[in-house]
């Protein structure tokens, strides 16, 4: 790795930053920044492809801020709903507060503390499950403040979802979505988990609607892909090469 990968608090928020290999502090050169929900776990194994990525210049050298959540169930969520396990709490739906909290402070931190460029047509939100969710609501919500959007396996089961997004007032204005999901997913599932991928499938129909073009809106579905982890990371750096690829930074 010739970046550097490094642990970081804004006040009680932890993060993980990655700095590309031509970053440098005395350089006044600006870097598109991408905010990743799950901490560094969508990056922290990819980091020698991307920066792979960045010699074939197949994608321009970027800033990763791995946002560690204080309560997922909780933040990742955007109003609350019942758990679909008696093993685990409800979901908190406290992902409008995430969202300005992001927005309005820890964001202006990461642009007064290192070189990021502030255009939101190069600010990037993606995230993965329920952060795949989260990130969808941030275009919602501040669209003003993101054009980059990866939602990867994003949550769209979760109850009401789907139908938020469709009845919203978006419009694609110049805004990039990327959205994936497996093949597999949530075909083992009793829950209303197991409408996974069919409720992803509606929500990119719903962009459609709304007027997102094919060079707006990108939807991979993996053949023979579950929900986890190790699809997520391969999904990450796709979704990061058609965002920030074909000269979109």
């Amino acid at each position: 790795m010739n970046g550097s990968l490094s642990e970081h608090k804004a006040g009680k928020r932890r993060f993980t930053l990655y700095l590309p290999p031509s970053y440098s502090p005395d350089n006044s050169r600006r870097f598109p920044a991408v905010y990743v929900q799950d901490g560094s776990s969508l990056f922290q194994d990819q980091i020698e492809l991307l920066e792979s990525t960045f010699q074939q210049r197949r994608l321009p050298e970027l800033v990763l801020i791995g946002i560690e959540p204080e309560n997922r169930l909780d933040e990742y969520t955007p109003w609350p709903a019942a758990s679909l396990s008696d093993r685990l709490p409800d979901f908190g739906g406290m992902g409008y507060d995430y969202l300005s909290d992001i927005t309005n402070r820890f964001i202006p931190f990461i642009e007064e503390n290192w070189n990021v460029t502030r255009e939101p047509q190069s600010r990037g939100m993606i995230g993965a499950s329920l952060g795949g969710l989260i990130s969808m609501f941030a275009l919602l919500r501040y669209p003003y403040m993101f054009e980059k959007i990866g939602s990867i396996s994003g949550s769209y089961w979760y109850e009401n979802a789907a139908e938020t997004i469709h009845l919203s007032s978006l419009k694609p204005g110049t805004a990039h979505v990327f959205m994936s999901a497996g093949s597999e997913e949530g075909r083992e599932k009793q829950s209303i988990q197991r409408h996974m991928l069919q409720n992803t499938k509606q929500v990119h129909q719903s962009l459609k609607e709304k007027g997102f073009t094919e060079d707006q809106l990108c939807f991979s579905i993996e053949k023979g892909a579950v929900h986890h982890r190790k699809y997520f990371c391969k999904q990450f750096t796709i979704a990061l090469e058609w965002l920030y690829g074909k000269n979109r930074s």
